[in-house]
């Protein structure tokens, strides 16, 4: 199974309302695939969520589609910078070690 980690820091703290709204519409665009797992944590300007598939045709179905794809296109209006990682794994990791393996992570930063 294949785990995405996922490191969202915005612009400034009051582009969290807007990030709430995208983040509903992605959440329920989620609830109608086969994600196995989904947490999500955050506070002030620094948000992480992590999904659980099957496999990586699954995780990139859900990412490249709907929702997801519209809020990657307009990502730069609230985030600072996005991290984001994929590793094997069985079941989501503790916060801890993900935020850890978020350090190894493709980074895409916006001015």
């Amino acid at each position: 199974m294949k785990a995405t980690i996922t490191l969202i820091e915005l612009k400034g703290p009051f582009k969290f309302f807007l990030l709430s709204r995208l983040a509903l519409k992605i959440v329920r665009q989620l609830k109608v695939t086969d994600c196995k797992a989904f947490k999500n944590t955050g506070v002030w300007t620094k948000h992480y969520t992590m999904t659980l598939w099957n496999n990586e045709e699954e995780l990139k179905d859900f990412a490249f589609s709907g929702a997801h794809l519209e809020v990657m296109k307009s990502s730069k209006k609230i985030a600072k910078e996005i991290r984001t990682i994929t590793i094997d794994a069985e079941e989501l990791p503790s916060w801890n070690e993900a935020k850890e393996l978020l350090t190894q992570g493709k980074v895409i930063k916006f001015k």
